[in-house]
């Protein structure tokens, strides 16, 4: 099957598509609810369940690997549980990038695992201010470090905003202690956390760039803890952060602006070699973002835009993978269609990442531009993409078929 057949399959499954009934209700509320005690609904436990299945398209691979696949993006399922007000437990399991490549027939091999993903138990000062503990998702820098997979505008996050996935954390999930709460209309989440001692870089130590390798090359008492934070001031109506996992876009459920900075810190969280030793580089990020989302007009249309700048400085000329000493912009912006159908809505929208890393002159783009079709808000929708990325000399054009319900 060549390639323009392909493409052929994938327009002819869209329309197919985007002519379906629309399925369940825009008015979809909780989750699966069980109430331990009908006169008092503080006492529940709460379920969560999605999946995003994906088909993709890509035009850089090798001549040995196929151009399209089939990729299971996130199966997961999410418990919050509460006998009382006063606290309460979040537990959240799945899998995510199940594929051909790294299924397993028997479903023990590290690609098709479910993990844990977060675990941990809060306690509510007030109805402002709590505290907690454990596996969380209370992260800083950025909204999009806080990204929710439930409601995403694009396709996926931009990747470089999960800023330490896989470097300081499991998965973007720090094991610590947090505290949040509001204070008017200013929200605040700050967090003191332990770094994984085995990440992703574990790269030998060497005298021309960092490595994210200082807890094992200096040891607990220099490189164990990270402190981070994310705070933001709501100007129009107030969001929630009753869970971390933030917005994406509303569509036209809330008129919402926000602005907002937060920061990771990790002391020695990175090493170089000087003089035959390995010595400590302090790993410190920061950024500064803007967050829109409002209905237009009378007849459903709404529009959503963010941006955000972030200065990184992992060490001196870090680069490995997405992550790396520099700075990028990047911002998206997205726009439901005008219509009288409550169920069925469009959103298309467009994207742009510059990243700029210290250690090359060449700067990474990526443009995206896509098409959000919506059966029941969120809880059922379908999103086609197409993204470009270029960095040096590499060029790669993706299109991408995703598919998600959650319940």
């Amino acid at each position: 099957m060549n390639n323009k057949f392909r493409l052929f399959l994938i327009v002819c499954l869209i329309g197919s598509f985007l002519n379906a009934n629309a399925q369940g209700s825009p008015n979809y509320k909780g989750g699966f609810k069980i109430e331990f005690d009908k006169e008092q609904p503080g006492k529940y436990l709460r379920i969560i369940s999605w999946a995003q299945a994906q088909f993709n398209y890509q035009d850089e691979v090798p001549e040995d690997v196929s151009s399209t696949n089939f990729l299971l993006r996130r199966a997961r399922l999410l418990f919050i549980g509460q006998i009382s007000d006063d606290f309460l437990i979040v537990s959240h399991i799945g899998l995510n990038n199940l594929s051909s490549q790294n299924m397993d027939p028997l479903g023990t091999g590290d690609g098709s695992q479910v993990f844990l993903h977060d675990a941990w138990a809060q306690y509510n000062l007030n109805e402002s201010h709590s505290v907690g503990a454990g596996l969380h998702y209370f992260n800083g820098i950025s909204r999009l470090n806080n990204q929710s997979t439930l409601n995403m505008m694009t396709l996926d996050n931009n990747r470089s905003s999960w800023s330490t996935l896989g470097l300081s954390d499991q998965f973007a999930r720090h094991l610590g202690v947090f505290a949040k709460g509001n204070i008017d209309k200013l929200q605040y989440q700050v967090a003191i956390n332990n770094a994984i001692s085995d990440g992703l870089d574990s790269r030998l130590i060497n005298p021309n760039e960092a490595t994210y390798t200082g807890l094992n090359n200096l040891g607990s008492a220099e490189a164990l803890y990270n402190y981070a934070g994310y705070f933001s001031y709501h100007f129009l109506d107030q969001e929630s952060n009753y869970l971390p996992y933030k917005v994406g876009s509303y569509l036209g459920g809330k008129k919402v602006l926000t602005i907002g900075t937060g920061f990771f810190s990790h002391p020695n969280g990175s090493a170089i070699e000087r003089n035959n030793q390995a010595v400590g580089e302090d790993v410190f990020l920061y950024a500064f973002d803007v967050f829109y989302d409002s209905p237009i007009g009378t007849r459903n249309a709404a529009l959503t835009a963010y941006a955000v700048y972030q200065q990184n400085d992992y060490g001196e000329n870090y680069l490995f993978g997405p992550y790396g000493t520099g700075s990028f912009l990047y911002g998206h912006a997205g726009f439901v269609l005008p219509g009288d159908n409550q169920d069925f809505k469009l959103q298309p929208y467009l994207s742009y990442a510059l990243q700029q890393y210290d250690v090359t002159s060449d700067n990474q783009s990526i443009f995206g531009v896509g098409l959000n079709a919506f059966f029941s808000g969120h809880h059922s929708k379908l999103t086609l993409e197409y993204k470009s990325e270029s960095f040096g000399l590499i060029n790669q054009n993706i299109i991408s078929l995703q598919a998600m319900i959650y319940l």
